[in-house]
């Protein structure tokens, strides 16, 4: 996604996707391609684009899955991306969608800003990667990135999806419409998360936010909330009933499991919340919102 100059209203955004989605916004002009297609990346990187969000991903599931296919869309999409974004007139922002699975190994009960990245998934490696790329291009004066380590993204509207998070939406969305729905992880399993709302007032906030004021450190972790599925299954009883969370059942997948209790529980944001991001406030307000906008 293109958007115009940062400081001042936006006037024109060119919204890239797999399918055209229906926006009804003149300022839209929506194009349909893939991160794989070079020429395709090129002609919507237009030479005087002012910021350029990178939110195109291979999720983490099927990157697990299909390793070449994840390194395919996710490495070298971005690699192709930021070539095509040299060509433009001067260095645009560059807000790259990145994941708190990129850290791993040994972790402490709160992660610090300066928390040695070891990923432990194919979809964390490629996010890792990535970011190493997109300093390196801002090292060199080609583009000035930014790499948003994005919380699991909850409640999130729609259907399932392949990322190994999605149940953590899915506990939620899904006893809301009346349907079963599955936990796959011990109730107490830690998980970092943010609201739609949030998450996107923080993406746009990453393309506002100036340069000096990151240190040359072009990787920030986003705010979140530190919540177990339990916790979300406490609230969604709290502001649906009983019979709502009576639906939700446990059912541990040791593969599932395993990749997500390799990921940071909590987060130390204090550098965030310097620069201007925010948070959500608890989890029943994460749910709220998602009950609030069904309606």
């Amino acid at each position: 996604m293109l958007l115009g100059q940062t400081d001042v209203a936006v006037t024109r955004v060119i919204a890239a996707d797999l399918t055209r989605v229906p926006i009804h916004d003149p300022r839209v002009d929506p194009r349909v391609g893939a991160v794989e297609d070079e020429s395709f990346v090129r002609s919507v990187v237009e030479r005087e684009v002012d910021v350029v969000y990178h939110l195109a991903a291979v999720l983490s599931g099927q990157s697990e899955a299909e390793f070449d296919v994840g390194m395919r869309v996710n490495v070298d999409g971005t690699r192709r991306l930021l070539e095509a974004c040299r060509l433009a007139a001067r260095p645009p922002r560059v807000v790259f969608s990145s994941t708190i699975a990129a850290l791993g190994g040994p972790l402490p009960a709160v992660v610090p800003e300066t928390q040695m990245v070891e990923p432990e998934s194919s979809y964390g490696a490629e996010k890792a990667i990535c970011e190493l790329l997109v300093s390196e291009y801002s090292r060199r004066g080609f583009v000035d990135g930014v790499s948003c380590r994005v919380p699991t993204v909850a409640i999130r509207p729609g259907k399932p999806n392949s990322a190994l998070s999605s149940f953590v939406s899915g506990i939620v969305r899904e006893p809301l419409a009346g349907v079963d729905a599955v936990c796959p992880v011990p109730l107490e399993t830690r998980v970092w998360i943010s609201s739609p709302d949030a998450a996107t007032r923080n993406l746009v906030h990453a393309g506002r936010v100036s340069a000096a004021s990151l240190g040359g450190r072009r990787t920030v972790n986003l705010p979140g909330l530190s919540v177990t599925p339990g916790e979300m299954l406490d609230s969604l009883e709290r502001l649906a009933g009983h019979d709502v969370r009576a639906r939700v059942r446990v059912e541990v997948d040791p593969r599932t499991a395993r990749i997500v209790g390799t990921w940071p529980g909590a987060f130390d944001v204090t550098r965030a919340l310097s620069l201007g991001f925010t948070a959500d406030r608890d989890i029943d307000s994460v749910i709220r919102q998602f009950i609030a906008g069904r309606t």
